[in-house]
């Protein structure tokens, strides 16, 4: 407490409406009796703020409510007895009998002043206590019954007593001496108290104490234990005083450097205000109240308070205030359980996907059905989706897609070329130039805790002495541990289990294992000629026109020309080319229309050509088979499936093997394994065992300058070395694809899809593939297979059965031996 004087006249404020000041006076009659008034039956009742009124006391009160005016202006009249109780809840402006304490003090008023701002004051003088008995009236003030209540006096004779009492006028003395606020002539009027029970209620009515305090001493009937405490709350006050002189103390040694420090620091603020600055001051006030309005989880919000109070502490020219300063205001920046909500309307959802992106149906499903789960459990751990495939394929844009049909914020991240694992944790603060991971500042970019975040080109992260980010991301994309992310600059855990993580990735060779097997790997393959052609109606040639400020009708494609530009001019899986190739004619059509030359508005194949020029890419076509030893098979590249020739021719030597085209070892192999199968049927397909040691054999596959590898060549392989063999040609229009194995056994492939597309273009009807290969044919839409003969087979002989016609060309290669075999036959 202050003081138990606060002034000279001992005044001390105490308010019934928070508006008025009331003044402490001592009563110069407390030696007249209590009792001199006769006292009515009935009292009514002033409730008051912030005091308790004790009996002897006198004290200025102004009053405010209307209900209170009324009862002043009411007993001032009359008797001027009112009962003065104090209110248990000060914040109730009409307080009831619940909001007011049981006991309180007659008093009588002794004057009444009307104050011009409408509020009265009356100075009032407490005579007798009381307890509340009922309540009579509540309008138009409080009127209640009362009993009488009897306190014991100190008998100042009693040795106990007057210890008491002397006890309580030294800690009176010695407040005053260590607060040098109040006045001397305090001590005075101290010394002129001598009636006991008055001393009580006047230091008990002047301590700087609670409310509930003051009315503890109040109801307290036995005059020592009344004392007692009294004494004991100003012990209290003497202790506090003292420890505020003792820092007084130790802080004045320092107060002319602080003093110096001070004056420096409040020039710093004025030209801060005249800047337009906040001061460093008000900065922390401004996070602390950002602070206050974010959804911290309890232990970051322990952790922002402990950094704000700590940034307090520092001084704003020190070299690691503006590090601090600029923790704490990431810290405030980021988004902490603030979730935008997501859009259940699945038609909607799918809509949007069916909208941006044509084919892509694996996807779009995988993406509805997690929609479904959410819409369902309302809480789901988020999975790691990898859309994995060629470039242009739309995987990025796909994201962008996720994000609208859910309604989520979206956030991007590149990942080629990281190799720093800070890059992805972040630094820790002790360094120069710490900051947070890409992963956290992500998030601060994308306000919100549960966006949808793309992890682009994932499978080229790279890893040096500077540490492995892929082993970084383990954290991240792993949703059994990601709800408590540890970024180094952070020091905090935070929750990325909300979150969407969308990975791309061209190759999933390069994908650390351990990472690869946390995400669920979705593949995007290529787009067909007929998906491409609608990708482009759709998205390219409205992009593409808008970009180059075109209108609808100033220019439009035919099918066929499209086809062509598809066709002859790129060579990719998705449409990235292709775009670059219809935003060069659209150009050459904006120039057109800027130097008002005139131009076909319909662009055909021959405008095509005219623009773009010759063909960039020839397409292998089907030739039909007058040679022996020529098969028609079946690849697949990075830019979609192709037809692939084998050819094999003989010559007379001592068997030797060659193998052109840029083979790889894989197809090498199969060459290898089809030769050794072929010398072990030899009497089944007919072929004379001298014929594999007179004779060279020559497998060539074209294109040399093109490197060609796979196992999915093998039955071709094999077919061309049965067709060479025994001069039996190839079926017309037959293309196959399939490995093979050492007993003759046919073993499935991959890429069918873009395979059966390449057969297709190249006019093929007939096509050879494995048995097991039939699940994925199922797979492929109908209007893809429609018009071609597919054969399942098992074996090497079922292949060679479908494959070689059974006569021989006219003119045969005439072995040597043959006519030996005779000669010998005949001696």
């Amino acid at each position: 407490m202050d003081s138990i004087f606060k002034n000279a006249s001992f005044f001390s404020e105490v308010n019934d409406d928070e508006t008025g000041e009331l003044i402490q006076l001592i009563s110069t009659d407390e030696e007249n009796s209590m009792r001199e008034d006769e006292l009515p039956d009935k009292l009514p009742i002033l409730p008051i703020r912030n005091t308790v009124l004790f009996p002897g006391v006198v004290i200025p009160i102004t009053v405010g409510r209307q209900k209170s005016i009324k009862l002043v202006k009411k007993a001032y009249k009359g008797d001027r007895i009112i009962g003065v109780v104090a209110q248990s809840n000060n914040k109730v402006e009409d307080p009831g009998k619940d909001d007011i304490y049981k006991i309180g003090t007659v008093a009588r008023i002794l004057k009444m002043i009307v104050l011009p701002d409408g509020n009265t004051t009356i100075i009032i003088q407490g005579k007798q206590k009381f307890g509340l008995g009922d309540i009579l009236q509540e309008d138009p003030y409080l009127e209640a019954t009362y009993k009488e209540l009897d306190d014991e006096e100190l008998n100042a004779n009693h040795k106990a007593s007057k210890a008491v009492i002397q006890s309580l006028k030294e800690a009176a003395s010695k407040i005053m001496k260590l607060n040098p606020e109040i006045p001397q002539e305090a001590q005075v009027a101290l010394d002129n108290i001598e009636n006991p029970n008055f001393l009580t209620h006047f230091l008990s009515s002047n301590i700087n104490a609670e409310v509930a305090k003051k009315q503890k001493l109040l109801e307290k009937t036995d005059a020592k234990e009344r004392a007692t405490l009294l004494l004991e709350y100003m012990l209290k006050d003497i202790q506090m005083l003292e420890l505020k002189n003792e820092i007084h103390k130790k802080v004045h040694t320092d107060i002319d450097q602080q003093q110096r420090d001070y004056f420096l620091r409040q020039q710093i603020k004025i030209l801060q205000d005249e800047l337009g600055q906040d001061s460093p001051d008000q900065e922390i006030e401004n996070l602390r109240a950002k602070g206050e309005k974010k959804k911290w989880p309890e232990a970051v919000k322990k952790h922002f308070e402990k950094e704000l109070d700590k940034l307090s502490r520092i001084n704003p020219q020190a070299a690691e205030y503006p590090v601090a300063m600029n923790y704490a205001e990431f810290l405030v920046d980021l988004p902490w359980n603030e979730f935008t909500e997501d859009n259940f309307d699945l038609k909607h959802a799918k809509k949007i996907l069916d909208k941006d992106h044509f084919g892509l149906d694996k996807v779009k499903e995988r993406i509805i059905e997690y929609l479904a789960v959410l819409k369902l459990k309302n809480d789901m751990k988020a999975p790691i989706l990898c859309l994995y495939g060629p470039p242009g394929v739309g995987k990025t844009s796909l994201g962008k897609s996720i994000a609208e049909s859910l309604g989520r914020k979206y956030v991007r991240m590149s990942l080629g070329g990281v190799h720093d694992e800070a890059e992805i944790r972040g630094h820790r603060k002790t360094y120069v130039g710490a900051m947070p991971g890409k992963v956290i500042q992500n998030m601060k970019k994308g306000q919100s805790s549960n966006p949808v975040y793309i992890l682009d080109e994932i499978d080229k992260v790279n890893s040096d002495f500077r540490g492995d980010p892929s082993s970084a991301l383990l954290e991240v994309l792993d949703p059994e541990q990601n709800d408590s992310f540890q970024d180094n600059y952070l020091e905090v855990d935070y929750d990325l289990s909300k979150v969407l993580f969308v990975a791309t990735a061209n190759s999933l060779d390069t994908i650390h294992p351990a990472l690869r097997d946390r995400m669920e790997v979705i593949e995007v393959s290529g787009y067909t000629l007929e998906e491409k052609i609608q990708i482009a109606k759709k998205h390219l040639i409205p992009k593409q026109r808008k970009d180059h400020g075109l209108k609808t009708k100033d220019i439009s494609f035919s099918k066929a020309a499209i086809s062509k530009i598809i066709e002859d001019y790129t060579r990719e899986s998705g449409v990235r080319n292709l775009e670059r190739r219809i935003g060069k004619v659209i150009r050459f059509v904006a120039k057109s229309i800027a130097m008002e030359e005139d131009y076909n508005k319909k662009i055909e194949v021959e405008d095509v050509v005219k623009i773009l020029g010759a063909e960039v890419f020839v397409k292998e076509i089907y030739q039909d088979n007058k040679t022996a030893g020529v098969v028609t098979g079946l690849a697949w590249t990075q830019v979609g499936g192709e037809i692939l020739f084998i050819e094999s021719s003989l010559s007379r030597g001592k068997g030797k093997l060659t193998l052109s085209g840029q083979l790889g070892d894989v197809m090498k192999e199969s060459a290898v394994t089809a030769l050794s199968y072929l010398k072990s049927h030899a009497d089944q397909l007919g072929i004379h065992y001298k014929t594999f040691d007179h004779y060279d054999l020559h497998i060539h596959v074209p294109a040399g300058a093109v490197p060609k590898d796979g196992p999915s060549a093998g039955i071709a392989m094999i077919t061309s070395l049965a067709s060479i063999y025994t001069q039996r040609k190839v079926k017309d229009k037959l293309a196959m694809t399939g490995e093979i194995t050492l007993r003759g056994k046919v073993l499935p492939i991959g890429g069918l899809k873009e395979k059966i597309l390449a057969a297709k273009r190249a006019g093929i009807k007939d096509v050879i593939l494995c048995e097991r290969n039939k699940k994925d044919i199922d797979e492929i839409d109908e209007q893809y297979i429609k018009g071609l003969n597919i054969h399942y087979v098992d074996t090497v002989s079922e292949v060679l059965d479908i494959a070689l016609l059974k006569e021989k060309i006219k003119n045969p290669i005439k072995f040597a031996f043959d006519s030996e075999e005779k000669k010998e036959a005949t001696v």
